[in-house]
């Protein structure tokens, strides 16, 4: 049996992938196009008999990209003697599944706001609530690397040779956690969000510096954040707004959008990135395999 989810790449975010794993496998993917393939060579079942609460340990075997995957599955039985079981498996499921996958990740880890004890950024997400405990208890929230999320810097902060974007954020945001920070797990259903912040980071910055900052570090990762599940059309249509400026990350990742706020908008943005794109660009994109890799 394949079972099929995705959730969140913690920490830090930079995405929700996709995940489809039998009891000997799986395979993982951050766009749709590129996949890894991990063999499952010990698991720790402990908790429970079916393994789904078990620590389970992988070894990556391959890359293999959709067109590589559906002919493993469109080969004749005497042309996939050669071929391992485990991915045939996998191959034969993908050929008929549909993106983005349910997301999985209830249980989440925030640094909280010492003010009111509210959830300030999201830490770490996972599946199961045996899972919790093998995360350190790490009340430090991180930015995605400039070298991943390249945020283009103002004439004044080149004059002045800031820090990225990034990581003056991070500073603001470790900043109001305070001197002794705190985080906590919580449990939610995936229609509770009145009480979480829809981009994964608090937005309601007094200083007006403070809160360009955030906006511009959550508007380059708007491409990222609208893999996300249940946001509100409001939240969803600000970041395909700004996703427009990326429009070729945009395409990327567009497989693994479970909801689209503005069919028109989108549908612009695709079209500009396939007139951008060069093969160069396509060949840089492909193979990049940034996300999967923080897994």
């Amino acid at each position: 049996m394949i079972n099929a989810y995705s959730r969140r790449l913690t920490p830090p975010y930079s995405g929700q992938i996709q995940i489809a794993e039998s009891d000997r496998a799986r395979v993982l993917t951050m766009d749709g196009e590129n996949w890894e393939i991990h063999f499952c060579y010990a698991a720790n079942l402990a908790a429970g008999s079916d393994g789904q609460n078990g620590q389970r340990s992988y070894r990556r075997v391959a890359y293999l990209d959709h067109e590589e995957l559906l002919e493993i599955q469109k080969r004749l039985p005497l042309e996939s003697k050669d071929i391992d079981g485990r991915i045939i498996e996998l191959a034969d499921f993908l050929a008929t599944a549909s993106l983005p996958f349910p997301a999985a990740d209830r249980f989440e880890y925030w640094l909280l706001d010492p003010a009111d004890g509210s959830p300030l950024a999201l830490i770490f997400s996972c599946t199961e609530a045996g899972q919790m405990a093998t995360y350190p208890p790490r009340p430090e929230w991180t930015a995605l690397p400039a070298a991943v999320l390249p945020i283009e810097a103002t004439p004044e902060e080149k004059d002045r040779n800031d820090s990225p974007v990034n990581y003056r954020l991070e500073s603001l945001i470790a900043g109001r956690a305070g001197s002794k920070p705190v985080a906590c797990w919580f449990e939610r259903s995936m229609d509770e969000t009145d009480s979480f912040p829809p981009c994964l980071i608090r937005e309601d910055w007094q200083d007006p510096a403070d809160h360009d900052l955030c906006q511009r570090y959550i508007k380059r990762q708007s491409t990222r954040l609208l893999m996300l599940h249940n946001l509100k059309h409001e939240d969803r249509l600000r970041l395909e707004i700004a996703a427009k400026d990326h429009a070729l990350e945009g395409e990327r990742f567009f497989p693994l959008y479970p909801e689209i706020a503005d069919d028109s908008l989108m549908s612009a943005m695709r079209v500009e990135a396939r007139l951008r794109r060069s093969e160069t660009e396509a060949a840089s994109l492909r193979d990049r395999r940034d996300g999967v890799l923080y897994l």
